[in-house]
Formats: structure tokens, C-alpha cells, sequence
């Protein structure tokens, strides 16, 4: 048998073959295979080793959601309606911002979440269902979150803003079908910049 990638080892005892496959298990028939929840932790935590180095501390404390995008920034935005409070926060206080001057339609979620941006990748936060990959803004290690399977519904980008603290960005389609999951993302990745320029200058 051959093993690739994979740390191995042999032992001999008293004429007995015992091998230690490390990160596989064996069902019955004896055949080594992968460990998938040890191959998924390690996959994520390897996600969360290439995220950039935090170039500052922004602090969040104290900031509103909604006082994160100024009113040249929503025009760039599209946005037309004035931001409201969500009426049910999610996980932070949270602001909607409603890009109704032309179709298609969406809406962003601003919202400032008391943990660390790795937390999507190894902590409580992940989700085996959405997919996760490292990305930065402005020189911040981000996150880009979404759900690959369905209809492109939304899609979220967290910032690691500070140790203990994110931004998070989520553009969610209003007109059925309007946006592509790429563009989702690209538009919550405008957004999450335009709101961290806005939380630099504060700081």
C-alpha cells in the first residue's frame, strides 16, 4: 500500500505488523482512508494561517452601524433609502442600507460582531454549509462567506478589524435573480472597504 502526503510509521512486536496512519481510520476490511472531519479542521485551519497580518487596531467599541457609510460612499453604493436599524440584530448591532436608485435591487448589512475573524474559519462560527475563503480589504485580513448550493441569495465579507472584533459586510439580492454570486461578493467587498475608510478616519 501507498501512502501519500501522510506521516507514517511501521512497528514490529513480536511478529505482529501494526501501522499508525496518522489523520486516516480503517473499516473493516482493514483499508486505510481519510479522516474527513480531521482533513476539514485542518484544510480550515490552514485557510485561517494565510490570512494577512492586521496592519492596525481599529476599535468598534461604541461605533454605529449605521454611521459606517457616508453619504458620498452611499451614492457610490447605489443606496437611495435611509439606513435603518435591523430590526432583528444579527450576532451585533446591525444597520440596513437599502441600494434602491436602480435595479437590480439589494441591500447591505452592516453589523459590528464582538469575536475574531478566525472564529468563521476554527471557532464556533464555522459552518460546514457556507463556503469560506481568506481574503483582505484595505490591508485587513477578511473573510469572503457564502453558500455555494441554491440560488445566489447573498454574500458576506468580515473583516478582523481589531483582536475580538469584526466588521461584517453581507449583501443580500432583492430582485430575484438580479446578482450572481460573484458580484454579491464583490459589491459586500466594496462595501466592507468603504465602511472600514469610514471606521479608519473615526479611529
Amino acid at each position: 500500500m501507498v501512502f501519500t502526503g501522510r506521516s507514517s510509521r511501521v512497528l514490529v512486536s513480536g511478529g505482529v505488523l501494526t501501522l499508525a496512519l496518522a489523520g486516516c481510520t480503517t473499516d473493516t476490511g482493514g483499508q486505510a482512508y481519510p479522516d474527513k472531519p480531521a482533513l476539514a479542521s485542518a484544510t480550515q485551519g490552514a485557510k485561517a494561517s494565510a490570512l494577512p497580518a492586521r496592519p492596525a487596531e481599529l476599535n468598534l467599541q461604541g461605533a454605529d452601524p449605521c454611521a459606517l457609510l457616508a453619504d458620498p460612499q452611499l451614492d457610490r453604493l447605489k443606496i437611495n433609502s435611509k439606513p435603518r436599524a435591523a430590526a432583528e440584530p444579527i450576532d451585533g448591532p446591525t444597520c440596513v442600507f437599502d441600494a434602491d436608485a436602480e435595479q437590480p435591487f439589494h441591500s447591505y448589512y452592516v453589523r459590528t460582531i464582538a469575536a475574531d475573524v478566525e472564529e468563521w474559519f476554527t471557532g464556533k462560527r464555522r459552518k460546514n454549509s457556507m463556503t469560506t475563503e481568506p481574503t483582505q480589504v484595505g490591508g485587513f485580513p477578511a473573510i469572503r462567506n457564502h453558500r455555494d448550493a441554491g440560488t445566489p441569495g447573498d454574500c458576506e465579507t468580515l473583516v478582523g478589524v481589531a483582536k475580538g472584533q469584526t466588521l461584517a459586510v453581507r449583501t443580500v439580492v432583492v430582485t430575484a435573480g438580479g446578482l450572481t454570486m460573484p458580484q454579491l461578493c464583490e459589491k459586500s467587498a466594496l462595501a466592507a472597504d468603504l465602511a472600514l475608510q469610514t471606521l479608519k478616519a473615526r479611529n
